[in-house]
């Protein structure tokens, strides 16, 4: 683990650490002041005020720790879904590209149009020519059932928007499905 990321999470626990050492260093002055230190009756006109705070102090601590722990968890659970869904994301490239039954350049393509490359850096990263470029991503279209690279991008971000509400029990009839879902969610 980088060290930015192990001060991400240790530094919460730092301060609950701070917080105990203030509580125990309270107690300990109290007992002190309780069996060495204090008469009778200071110990009940100043002490009152000393052991509430200290009792807030305590459940402060409790609450704290607590929290961070709930955090910590949630941050640890999230960054799984994260690999998972990118992972997901992956396999799910792959199974439309078989599903469109997409040549392995034009698969590379797709990908790469993906990523937001322009033709001629696609081109440039495949040593072809642009035009072999150009006819691979119209087939990559045709196959795909789609306009042009901004419906093929629609395409992916839905599956990763409402891919779990698919899974979930509704049918996906298609991209006029996805496509009045977005709308939808716009409106």
């Amino acid at each position: 683990m980088p060290s930015s990321e192990r001060l991400k999470t240790t530094w919460p626990w730092l301060l609950v650490g701070l917080q105990a050492v203030c509580v125990l260093f309270l107690v300990g002055e109290e007992f002190a002041d309780l069996f060495w230190g204090e008469t009778p009756g200071a110990v009940i006109n100043t002490d009152i005020l000393e052991n509430l705070v200290i009792s807030v102090l305590l459940v402060s601590l409790v609450a704290s720790g607590l929290e961070v722990r709930r955090v910590m968890t949630r941050q640890k659970r999230l960054e799984n879904q994260v690999k998972a869904a990118s992972g997901e994301f992956a396999g799910m490239l792959e199974e439309h590209f078989e599903e469109w039954a997409l040549t392995p350049s034009e698969c590379d393509v797709a990908m790469l149009c993906l990523k937001g490359f322009s033709i001629a850096e696609i081109a440039g990263i495949r040593k072809t020519a642009e035009g072999t470029v150009k006819a691979q991503c119209n087939a990559i279209y045709r196959k795909a059932g789609v306009s042009g690279r901004p419906q093929l991008l629609s395409l992916f971000l839905d599956e990763l928007l409402y891919g779990a509400v698919l899974a979930d029990g509704m049918t996906n009839n298609g991209q006029s499905e996805r496509r009045s879902r977005l709308l939808q969610v716009q409106a």
